[in-house]
């Protein structure tokens, strides 16, 4: 394995060594630390170079050493944990031969352990004066280059590790993360609705249309699905009286990958007995002033060049965006043999799988405004052939009372009022399972437990889904799903 080694490896190895022979463990032991970098400022940066000196402030701090530089007799060294750096003076007269030594012999990487007293240097920066240099852990890669860093946004993305110690803006996307999901839990706690846990493994596909991944349990010899949405198994706790639950889920699909698609993502989804659709809006309106100001501290949010304002949302119908960008009107009745006709004059492609209009208004949705919903847009009045799931509209059973919350032309929420009608929801799955036959592997299963639990009785029920990844891309300003979540999925090596 040697052979392999670049230089600047194998000298690191021969370091490993002369660390065994001074009887220092290369890969160290327990440190009892008193401080971090985020304390030393708030606790000491009061004080001026006079005070410390007379007051002398003993800390224990320890971390990855990221910058080195030395003259003859001192050196200066920056330590870098969770919360960032803080800058050490080593004297040797102050640490002894041997521990100079050691330091001398230091790497960048080097994982160390610092204790002495808060000082000022004569450039006013606050510094910790080493006393005792403890060696930690030997760090046997050197890190990419300084000013350049993880060039390759692919490399980065698959040692993550790395790009976390080199790049302050990943570690600041990693941190601010878990905040923006504390404050998505505090928006439903508060709200009085209960965080529960269901089903990774189901043995149904549904809840969603999307291709899912599948596996076999050897002991129950059943095949299973990872779940493709926490839907179905939520609803069943609202039969069950809980009347108001979310889950933060991962979720997993088998299908592309892009700036906006990974195989395994998370969402929120929520269920509140005896609301509908209305009910929802004002919920997802809520929840993003609601999060954005306590992550961010306004609703004011910049965006890949874009400026929006998350307290404020337009709330449109699907064939008035179709209408308003065409001039076709599905509001009209018509033949599902007339609706191909219109579509064929439009140049929409009507796949072998499209069973009604609705299949077809949805794809003029998507052919011709789905680009232009740049402001936060509820648009609602999905057509029933795309929607198995939600509650038929009583003005016009065509369409049903859901809605999606588009923010730069991407999706950003689904919601609707639930079918909670046991006899009407065994017919879209009936038609769905049609869809399967005619080529649509997106299309659900036949969940007849679903369907029985219905039978019992589900409340007016109001549901929706909140992509996080896609939440936390807006907040921190990063244009690609892969950037927000810690170990996302990558090809291979070439």
């Amino acid at each position: 394995m040697n052979e392999n080694l670049t230089e600047q490896e194998r000298i690191r190895r021969e370091k490993l060594e002369y660390l065994k022979e001074k009887g220092i463990k290369p890969f160290g032991s327990r440190f009892d630390r008193t401080d971090n970098s985020k304390t030393i400022l708030e606790k000491y940066d009061c004080y001026d170079k006079e005070t410390l000196e007379e007051k002398k402030f003993v800390v224990k701090i320890a971390g990855r050493m990221v910058a080195k530089r030395r003259q003859g007799k001192i050196g200066f060294i920056n330590i870098q944990d969770k919360f960032g750096t803080i800058q050490c003076y080593l004297a040797k007269d102050m640490l002894g031969e041997d521990s100079y030594d050691v330091f001398i012999k230091s790497d960048i990487g080097d994982i160390l352990g610092i204790e002495g007293y808060v000082m000022r240097t004569n450039t006013n920066a606050l510094t910790v004066k080493c006393q005792k240099f403890t060696h930690l852990t030997k760090a046997l890669r050197p890190l990419p280059e300084k000013f350049h860093g993880l060039q390759d946004v692919e490399e980065a993305r698959r040692r993550r590790y790395v790009d976390l110690i080199v790049n302050e803006e990943s570690r600041k996307v990693a941190f601010m993360r878990p905040k923006i999901i504390r404050a998505v839990q505090h928006f439903f706690d508060g709200r009085g609705f209960v965080e529960v846990e269901t089903p990774v493994l189901q043995p149904i596909l549904g809840g969603a249309a999307a291709r899912p991944f599948s596996t076999h349990h050897n002991a129950l010899d059943m095949e299973f699905y990872l779940r493709i949405a926490t839907e179905l198994p939520l609803k069943r706790l609202i039969v069950g009286g809980m009347e108001a639950v979310y889950e933060i889920g991962r979720l997993f699909r088998n299908e592309g990958v892009d700036a906006r698609h990974n195989p395994e993502f998370t969402t929120v989804e929520a269920y509140l007995a005896y609301s509908d659709m209305e009910g929802m809006m004002d919920l997802v309106e809520d929840f993003f002033k609601s999060v954005t100001q306590e992550v961010l501290g306004t609703s004011i949010v910049e965006f890949n060049g874009v400026t929006y304002d998350l307290s404020k949302f337009k709330r449109l119908h699907m064939v008035d965006a179709i209408k308003e960008k065409t001039g076709v009107d599905f509001f009209k009745q018509m033949t599902f043999e007339e609706a191909k006709e219109i579509a064929k004059a439009h140049n929409v492609e009507v796949p072998n799988h499209f069973t009604g209009v609705g299949h077809i208004i949805n794809a003029f949705f998507e052919e011709f405004c789905e680009e232009d919903l740049i402001q936060p847009t509820l648009l609602y009045g999905h057509p029933v052939e795309i929607s198995p799931l939600a509650k038929r509209n009583e003005k016009d059973p065509r369409f049903t009372d859901r809605f999606e919350l588009f923010i730069g032309a991407t999706e950003y929420a689904n919601a609707f009022s639930e079918l909670n009608d046991p006899i009407d929801q065994l017919g879209r799955f009936e038609e769905q399972l049609e869809e399967r036959k005619l080529g649509n592997d997106e299309a659900c299963e036949i969940d007849t437990d679903f369907v029985e639990a219905l039978e019992y009785g589900m409340p007016p029920t109001g549901g929706i889904g909140i992509g996080i990844d896609r939440l936390i891309m807006l907040l921190t300003g990063k244009t690609n799903i892969r950037d927000v979540i810690l170990f996302p999925h990558n090809k291979q090596r070439g």
